[in-house]
């Protein structure tokens, strides 16, 4: 069991008058409005430290808190492999089906609290962020250099991803395998990534008209009669872009609960526990293999591989045979 949370929420204008029930029915769609009943009406909600009532009306910049007590958290592997390692950086092998940060169901079994656990004078902090279900390598800043200098190049690489000019120091490639499909041997895939509307979260990102850009590059590294493994490097950084954009060429991630033909959320009946499928889940086969970008101190170039699991590992290549009989 963990220790529970405080979860806080400030009223906007747009919120004013609202009920408390209403609030939390409302944006947090996760839980039936009985049980966001049952949780005011033991007192976990609260405004200013005192309880409140289902019926009483929101003023605009008051807070609530939601005093959630110690839960279960689900098993994930909580071990990870060290890379790299110096005065500014840690470059790590997240294994699959660890979240990086909280949320839902997870408070501890998190990268983010492992971290902590691992480096309590000064845990380094993730520049970026890998999908609860993706392995492989991912870099933290340990100095405020190099979490300044990340942060920029990250964030100017997504700014100018259709830019085949402009610099991109850091690239991230990974490896991905979908069904049997007809994708070219090098291909693009640039289809805008925005939110869409999801029955328990609100939202959730997909492929979208209205969404921004987003651009990967790919290669096929391996057919075969039922998948096709590919790697492809991204330019941008949109949430879930690899398992967006793979979908939205009609060839998803096998395996993957969320995203379907179009790059969208399939359309999934909730199973006998009221469940439907959430980014979070796991299941997909998608896995950070390379990493190359320049130390933010010494700007030499570094490139720091993970082998992939056994489901996403290249072919070797045939040895030849030489006959020195004749």
């Amino acid at each position: 069991m963990n220790q529970g949370w405080v979860y806080r929420d400030r009223i906007t204008p747009a919120e004013a008058n609202l009920s408390v029930l209403d609030f939390y029915t409302n944006r947090y769609r996760h839980s039936s409005r009985e049980e966001w009943r049952d949780r005011i009406l033991s007192s976990q909600i609260r405004q200013n430290g005192y309880s409140v009532a289902p019926d009483d009306r929101l003023q605009p910049g008051q807070t609530l808190t939601y005093h959630r007590p110690p839960w279960q958290e689900p098993e994930v592997p909580l071990a990870f492999e060290v890379l790299y390692e110096d005065e500014d950086l840690v470059a790590i092998a997240k294994p699959a089906g660890l979240p990086v940060l909280p949320g839902s169901n997870f408070l501890t079994h998190t990268l983010l609290h492992q971290l902590k656990l691992c480096y309590p004078e000064n845990p380094p902090i993730p520049v970026h962020r890998l999908g609860r279900g993706t392995s492989g390598v991912m870099i933290l800043g340990r100095s405020t250099l190099a979490r300044s200098v990340l942060s920029r190049q990250l964030r100017e690489s997504t700014a100018t991803a259709a830019d085949p000019q402009a610099p991109h120091p850091i690239r991230k490639t990974y490896r991905a395998l979908v069904g049997a499909s007809d994708l070219p041997d090098v291909f693009t895939l640039t289809t805008a990534i925005g939110k869409v509307d999801h029955p328990v979260l609100g939202y959730v990102y997909a492929a979208s008209p209205n969404g921004l850009p987003a651009y990967s590059e790919g290669k096929v590294i391996q057919r075969t009669a039922d998948s096709t493994l590919v790697e492809v490097t991204i330019r941008t950084g949109r949430p879930h872009q690899i398992r967006i954009h793979l979908a939205a060429a009609g060839y998803p991630l096998l395996g993957d609960p969320l995203y379907g033909p179009g790059g969208i959320p399939l359309p999934v009946a909730p199973d006998e526990d009221g469940r439907i499928p959430v980014p979070g889940d796991i299941g997909y086969h998608l896995h950070a293999y390379r990493l190359e970008l320049p130390h933010p101190q010494t700007q030499e170039s570094l490139q720091i591989v993970c082998p992939a699991p056994p489901a996403l590992q290249a072919p070797e290549p045939e040895s030849e045979v030489i006959d020195n009989s004749a």
